[in-house]
C-alpha cells in the first residue's frame, strides 16, 4: 500500500511537470542557418502576423520574372513590440528590405534578422 505523503510527492511531480512541458516544447533554431545572412531588397510583404508563439514575415521577391515567397520567423509579440513593432508596422503591399537567416534545406524562409522600411527604420525580427 502506497502512503499518503508518497501519493502527494508523485502527484505534486506530475502536476510540476505539467508546468514545465509547455517551455520544454518550444522548438529549436537548428533549422536555421546562422552561419549564413540572407538579404532581399525590394520584397513586397504579402502577409505579417503579428502572433504568438511567434510572429511571421511572408515577403515576395521578384528575381527574372519569377516570384518566390519568402516566410519568416519572427520574436514574440511581447519581445517585438518592446523593440517597436505594431500590429499595423507591415500591411500587404509594403516594401521592405529584409536580412534573415535561411533555412538549412534551401527553400525559401528562415528566421528574419532585420526589415528595413520604406521610411528608413531598421526594426529587428528577434
Amino acid at each position: 500500500m502506497i502512503s499518503m505523503n508518497l501519493k502527494l510527492l508523485v502527484a505534486g511531480g506530475l502536476l510540476g511537470l505539467g508546468v514545465v512541458s509547455p517551455a520544454m516544447a518550444h522548438h529549436s533554431f537548428a533549422m536555421f542557418d546562422q552561419t549564413k545572412i540572407d538579404t532581399k531588397t525590394h520584397a513586397t510583404v504579402t502577409e505579417f502576423r503579428f502572433t504568438n508563439p511567434h510572429s511571421f514575415v511572408v515577403v515576395s521577391v521578384n528575381a527574372g520574372g519569377v516570384n518566390t515567397s519568402y516566410a519568416l520567423e519572427c520574436s514574440s509579440v511581447n519581445m517585438m513590440s518592446k523593440a517597436g513593432w505594431k500590429f499595423n508596422t507591415l500591411k500587404q503591399g509594403d516594401a521592405v528590405d529584409v536580412t534573415f537567416y535561411p533555412l538549412r534545406n534551401g527553400k525559401p524562409g528562415g528566421m528574419l534578422k532585420t526589415v528595413k522600411l520604406a521610411d528608413g527604420r531598421t526594426l529587428s525580427g528577434w
